[in-house]
C-alpha cells in the first residue's frame, strides 16, 4: 500500500548510487546476496535483544535491496536477478521473527503464527504473478519497474519494515504487534484472493 509512496522518496538516491556501483562493475546480484547476509545478522541480534543493533541490519538490508534493482536497471535486469531477489526477500521476511522468538519463549507463538501468515501472503503475491504471466496481464508500474506481476496489497515490502521497526522499538509489545500485523495478512491475502477471481473472471 505505501510502496508506491516510499519508491518516489528513495529511488533517486538509489538511482545515483546504482549507477556508481554499476561504473565501477559491482554486480547486481553480489548486492542482492550481500544484503540477504547483512539482513540474517539481525536474527543473532535479536535473540541477545540488541534491538537497536538488530534495527541497522534490518535497514540496511531494505537499503541494499533497493540499491541491487537500482544496479540492475543500468547493467540490464535478468530473470535470475528478479528471481534471486524475490527469494533473498522472502528468507529475510521469515528470518526476522524468528530472532524475536529465540529473544524470548512467550514470543514464540506469535512468531510462528506471523511466519504462518507470511507464507500466505508471499503465495498469494507469488501465485497472482504466475497467472499474469500465463494471460500477458501487467501491472500498474506504480511500484517501480518489476520482474513479474506485482500484486498489490494492503500489506507489501513498506508495510512489513514498518512492522519490524515497530517491533525493534517496542519488543515488549512483541505479541500485540505480531497479532496485528497476522490478521493485516490475512486480510492482505483475502484481497488478492478477489482482486485474482475479479481480473481472470
Amino acid at each position: 500500500m505505501l510502496d508506491p509512496l516510499f519508491r518516489r522518496l528513495v529511488d533517486p538516491p538509489l538511482r545515483r548510487a546504482g549507477e556508481a556501483l554499476a561504473a565501477w562493475g559491482v554486480p547486481a546480484n553480489a548486492v542482492t546476496l550481500v544484503g540477504l547476509a547483512v539482513g540474517l545478522l539481525a536474527v543473532p541480534l535479536l535473540a541477545h535483544e540488541q534491538y537497536s543493533l538488530a534495527l541497522l541490519a534490518i535497514l540496511a538490508n531494505r537499503a541494499l535491496d533497493g540499491l541491487d534493482g537500482a544496479v540492475s536497471r543500468v547493467q540490464g535486469t535478468t530473470a535470475f536477478g528478479g528471481y534471486l531477489d524475490i527469494v533473498c526477500d522472502m528468507l529475510f521476511y521469515a528470518a526476522v521473527p524468528v530472532g524475536f522468538a529465540l529473544a524470548r519463549p512467550e514470543n514464540a507463538l506469535w512468531a510462528a503464527i506471523l511466519v504462518a501468515t507470511f507464507v500466505a501472503t508471499a503465495t498469494s503475491f507469488l501465485a497472482r504473478a504466475a497467472l499474469a504471466a500465463e494471460s500477458g496481464e501487467r501491472d500498474d508500474g506504480a511500484r517501480g519497474p518489476k520482474s513479474f506481476f506485482y500484486a498489490a496489497g494492503l500489506i507489501e515490502g513498506s508495510e512489513t519494515i514498518l512492522a519490524f521497526v515497530i517491533f525493534c522499538l517496542w519488543p515488549d509489545g512483541f505479541a500485540i504487534l505480531a497479532s496485528i500485523m497476522a490478521i493485516l495478512c490475512l486480510w492482505t491475502v483475502l484481497g488478492r484472493v478477489l482482486a485474482a477471481r475479479r481480473a481472470l473472471h
